[in-house]
């Protein structure tokens, strides 16, 4: 197992959570490529994308159907700026590189954003660490374990 999937393993242990990771046989880079891997729609797949807003991180766990607004994110959470990161704010804030940035297990907590659609689904998976690798989940566990705000963030 890649060290950084054990690193997600690890944080999902000490949170409670119930899903374990699943390594898949092929990558899980995009939300599409993830749900042909899973057999599910592709809005049960959750992306961790990472914005500066304001210069801080802000994670955002949306639907694998939707884009993020982000004038719509600043404007409803009194950001400024709010601007897709490169890949080495996203690597720095969360130790993950993108395509398998996980929604917990950085070296500190960042302030998160969890897209409602994601409600609709009783099961979604998410990114552990690794374009291969991903967890089961659902919308509150996921808001427990990353603490999490329910927010509109796109369409």
């Amino acid at each position: 197992m890649h060290l950084n999937v054990e690193r997600v393993a690890k944080a999902l242990a000490e949170a409670g959570a119930r899903g374990q990771v699943k390594e898949l046989d092929g990558s899980a880079r995009t939300a599409t490529e993830a749900a042909a891997q899973l057999g599910c729609e592709v809005g049960a797949i959750v992306k961790s994308l990472v914005f500066e807003a304001d210069g801080e991180p802000l994670l955002i766990l949306t639907s694998g159907g939707h884009q993020v607004d982000t004038a719509r994110v600043a404007a409803d959470h009194g950001f400024t700026e709010v601007k897709r990161a490169d890949p080495e704010f996203v690597r720095e804030h969360t130790g993950f590189p993108i395509g398998g940035v996980a929604p917990l297990g950085h070296p500190k907590p960042l302030r998160t954003l969890i897209d409602v659609a994601l409600k609709r689904y009783d099961e979604v998976w998410a990114a552990a660490g690794h374009p291969y690798a991903v967890f089961p989940t659902t919308f509150d566990e996921l808001a427990r374990i990353t603490g999490g705000t329910p927010a509109e963030v796109g369409d």
